[in-house]
């Protein structure tokens, strides 16, 4: 009952004007990102970081939460009108969405899409409401030790679960670990790597490497491809469901939202990864699996309420442990980092205002996004026939102008356009830059818990397997490892991500 009244609280923040207005804008830049093709809510949440850095810290991530599931929400739209999913978890959607569209029932689609997330989006509000105080409680039993072993079951599992080679996604996290030691030691005081670069005296900045790799490179990607596109239909109408439409998709909805709920909370997890198995299942407890493909209702109810689900509770993690989950999440730590609060179990009692307030505002948007979406049809279908490589000149511009603003330091810019072209040739090379995002964030918290646990254990290693908890921690890591190993799931591995290409 605590956490419902304390719930309650932040809809008292959540509702204030001026956040009402951050996750308006939140909303509507995310669905924006999501219609666009090729800009995800990665590029555009790393290009506006250095805008939160004027904001409060409760707005900004309000803001940016926003822009991280409407993005969700907008990528069904070109996924259901132009078989292009503008977000990489709508890439299932297209294959019931469109179909539908060609029928002449793209408003049904849109509406059935936009319902399933709403419910999705309250249900795993409700699961960070109730799940959330508890696991932070438990992380409060935490010591140095334990935070060591979590962070590195987090790095494996991002390895296990990262898209394309095993080996390719560990050379990622061995490189973000790397950049994450560049500048002042803290304990020493001597620096490491530095390249006698004054700028980097204090280390890598967060936003130019987010921003470079996520932001640049997808621009970069995007301008040497020749995009063509047409949409089904230039004025939608009918957009409600029928009883049938209904009738099939409210069961589909509610499975992918506890899908999307429980793997949104896996290391690794997220939207992408429960639509992709909300659909797989729907799809096997159907008893007319021979719909899926041509049109069926639960092919988009199922996925788009499973991503909706996974992009909100993989939240939990990062505000109750501290430890970011996926990519996105990491952007989100990042945020927190600015602002000067350290992303754990201490958010909730140190900062309720931020944690509640920022819960609280995830049901205000789903609302938000249902609302002004759906009369926004035709807006965004008009949008998607301006040529994109007039967005994205003004993009760099913005990214170059961000990137200054937060220090006034010439070499972030510098560092912003490197890590820009290294981004564009980890696509090339069909290396996925979001385990070094992760690396890099966990990487001197590792260092920092390590060295401390060396330090209450006077230097015994078993300090690691002595402890039950971080002994668990372990073993869980050591079995994901094993699990890489085995041909099955290798192979199972390879088809799940094969259809994302």
């Amino acid at each position: 009952m605590d956490s419902f009244s304390a719930l309650f609280h932040g809809f008292s923040i959540a509702l204030q004007p001026g956040n009402i207005l951050y996750c308006l804008v939140g909303t509507l830049v995310g669905t924006l990102i999501g219609v666009l093709p090729g800009i995800g809510p990665l590029s555009a949440i790393a290009i506006l970081l250095p805008i939160t850095f004027y904001l409060p810290p409760v707005s900004a991530l309000i803001m940016l939460a926003g822009i991280y599931y409407g993005a969700q929400y907008g990528g069904s739209t070109t996924a259901i009108l132009i078989n292009m999913p503008g977000e990489n978890s709508s890439v299932v959607t297209c294959l019931d969405g469109h179909q539908m569209a060609r029928r002449g029932r793209a408003g049904p689609a849109l509406a059935v899409a936009a319902l399933a997330s709403l419910f999705a989006g309250v249900f795993a509000t409700f699961v960070i409401t109730l799940f959330a105080p508890p696991i932070s409680q438990l992380a409060l039993m935490f010591g140095p030790a334990e935070y060591f072993s979590l962070m590195v079951l987090g790095l494996i599992a991002a390895i296990v679960l990262a898209h394309g080679s095993i080996l390719k996604a560990l050379a990622m996290i061995v490189l973000g670990l790397l950049l994450g030691c560049v500048g002042t030691d803290v304990e020493s005081g001597s620096l490491r790597m530095a390249l006698g670069i004054p700028g980097l005296f204090d280390g890598i900045g967060f936003i130019p490497l987010a921003m470079g790799l996520f932001g640049v490179g997808e621009i970069i990607r995007n301008l040497e491809k020749v995009q063509h596109q047409s949409v089904i239909e230039k004025k939608v109408s009918n957009l409600w469901p029928t009883r049938d439409d209904f009738r099939r998709s409210w069961p589909a909805a509610m499975r992918g939202t506890i899908i999307g709920s429980i793997l949104g909370i896996l290391p690794g997890g997220g939207a992408m990864l429960s639509s992709f198995a909300a659909y797989s299942i729907e799809k096997r407890v159907s008893k007319e699996p021979h719909r899926f493909g041509k049109g069926a209702v639960e092919g988009v109810a199922a996925p788009e309420a499973a991503n909706n689900a996974g992009a909100q509770t993989s939240f939990i993690p990062l505000l109750t442990l501290g430890i970011p989950s996926n990519a996105l999440m990491a952007l989100m730590a990042g945020a927190l980092l600015i602002h000067g609060i350290t992303p754990g179990p201490r958010v909730i009692t140190s900062n309720p205002e931020i944690f509640w307030g920022l819960i609280a505002s995830m049901l205000v948007g789903n609302a938000l996004l249902v609302v002004i979406n759906l009369p926004l049809i035709r807006v965004w279908t008009l949008l998607l026939q301006v040529p994109y490589h007039i967005f994205y000149p003004m993009i760099l511009v913005f990214c170059c102008i961000g990137v200054y603003t937060v220090n006034s330091s010439v070499i972030d810019v510098y560092l912003l356009l490197i890590f820009g072209f290294f981004g564009y040739l980890f696509i090339k090379w069909h290396c996925e830059p979001a385990p070094l995002l992760l690396a890099f964030v966990l990487g001197p918290l590792m260092e920092e818990n390590l060295r401390r646990s060396m330090q209450v254990s006077f230097g015994d290693p078993m300090i690691f397997v002595n402890r039950p908890i971080s002994l668990t921690l372990l073993l869980v890591a050591g079995g994901c490892l094993v699990l890489v190993l085995v041909p099955a799931f290798r192979r199972t591995r390879e088809v799940a991500f094969q259809e994302e290409d």
